[in-house]
């Protein structure tokens, strides 16, 4: 059995037997005692605020991108796959303002891992891997940039050490209330030894802001990306909702288990297998699947071909469900290099999402999801600059976008600006809530 930090149970203690220990710890405090017993702690914190670095975009315009954290003996930085997204390269900076730019080697968009490897260990040595594993109540701090804070720390204690988030992805997070927000991602949770536990990536409010639930990846799930030794999610090519009581009824089962199956992918894993929409899925590999979620831990276990048991028509059915690696060649195929949809070079207002009022300067409508909404523009601002020019209403109805244009605007009496660019390649943020979303309506496989 794995060891534990040793928690010590509180006992009722007459007042005036803590009064050696308040002097004590004041003498502490004040800087008194040999040794200076406090030091260890801050020196350590100190450490760890050393290790925690800032992701940026590499793109000349180094904008913010979320926290990293340097690994074992500093050639390696982890952090969340959504953090670098698609990325090739990030810039990485240090508390001291040090900054230099390094390759994004492996990213698991699955399970939101992302490491990066540093030319050399500029940072100097990053934080150990705690040997114990975490346990509900003990204390933990986060170190990170939340909001672009650099160098904050909040101190929480794990919820629960082990919680599947993700129906689909076999990973156990660790919850925590330590406060975490945009930006915290990448992070790392230390456990009160100094030693690192996780890496913080989400949290539970779909505000985006935090409301008590945070989740770290486990350090030792990291640890195996790092090595390379983690094996990538298997794409079954298939959506399964939770079969509840009404359901189980319907359908001939005694009890309220298993996924039922929405959809099948022409081509898919589960095509191959001969998985139809309207089955449901029972075991696989001898495991019993009583929700999506028990298939998604499942499926981090099994590999090669496994044994599928379906319900159909009233009867069990079992078939073989091939997990193993996709071979070169197979079922995907990748577009020739150069080949794709050619750069737009020019829009108008109408290409942007935007409508005009005629004859004047103020946005009349805004299509969803354009680049004109992802900029941050609405309906009824007023545009009288571009570039720091001011315009005319014929002249703005006339003008033809060829690059980057910033927008001096009027919206409820207040001026602002906002920096317009349809050809930038970074996708916009975009919440990871739900504090536990395990079987959701529909899931996909």
């Amino acid at each position: 059995m794995p060891r534990r930090r040793p928690f010590r149970r509180l006992r009722r203690t007459p007042l005036v037997a803590l009064v050696p220990a308040i002097a004590v710890l004041a003498l502490l405090l004040t800087g008194g005692g040999a040794g200076h017993a406090g030091n260890l702690a801050v020196t350590q914190m100190d450490h760890a605020l050393d290790a925690t670095l800032v992701l940026r975009r590499d793109d000349g315009a180094a904008g913010f991108l979320g926290s990293g954290t340097l690994w074992g003996d500093g050639a390696r930085v982890v952090t969340a796959a959504h953090v670098v997204k698609g990325a090739q390269s990030v810039q990485v900076e240090d508390r001291h303002g040090r900054r230099l730019t390094a390759p994004v080697v492996a990213r698991d968009m699955r399970r939101d891992m992302a490491v990066i490897a540093l030319p050399r260990a500029a940072f100097g040595p990053g934080l150990v891997p705690s040997p114990l594993p975490p346990a509900a109540g003990e204390e933990v701090f986060a170190l990170g940039a939340p909001l672009q804070a650099e160098g904050s720390v909040t101190r929480g204690i794990v919820s629960a050490p082990a919680r599947q988030v993700e129906p689909n992805v076999p990973l156990r997070l660790i919850q925590h209330d330590a406060a975490i927000n945009p930006g915290s991602s990448g992070g790392p949770l230390l456990a009160a030894d100094g030693g690192l536990m996780g890496i913080n990536v989400r949290i539970a409010d779909g505000s985006r802001l935090f409301a008590g639930i945070a989740y770290a990846l486990p350090v030792a799930e990291v640890a195996r990306m790092v090595a390379g030794d983690l094996p990538p999610v298997p794409d079954l090519g298939l959506t399964l909702r939770p079969v509840t009581g009404p359901i189980a009824r319907l359908l001939g089962l005694e009890t309220a288990h298993g996924g039922l199956v929405d959809h099948v992918n022409h081509g898919g894993r589960a095509w191959r297998a001969g998985v139809e929409a309207g089955d449901v899925l029972l075991s696989l590999a001898g495991q019993p699947i009583a929700g999506p979620g028990d298939l998604g831990m499942i499926l981090g276990d099994v590999g090669g071909t496994a044994r599928l048991v379906i319900w159909r028509d009233g009867s069990e059915v079992a078939v073989p469900l091939d997990l193993g690696p996709v071979p070169a060649g197979g079922a995907l195929s990748l577009a020739a290099p150069g080949a794709g949809f050619a750069r737009i070079a020019q829009y108008d207002w109408a290409g942007l999402g935007i409508t005009l009022s005629p004859g004047t300067r103020r946005i009349a409508a805004l299509t969803a999801a354009s680049p004109g909404w992802s900029a941050g523009l609405a309906a009824g601002d007023e545009i009288r600059a571009v570039n720091g020019a001011a315009v005319t209403a014929s002249a703005l109805a006339a003008l033809r976008i060829e690059g980057p244009v910033l927008l001096q605007l009027a919206r409820g009496g207040r001026g602002l600006h906002v920096l317009l660019d349809p050809w930038a390649t970074a996708p916009a943020d975009v919440p990871l809530g739900g504090a536990n979303a395990l079987d959701p309506a529909v899931v996909v496989f």
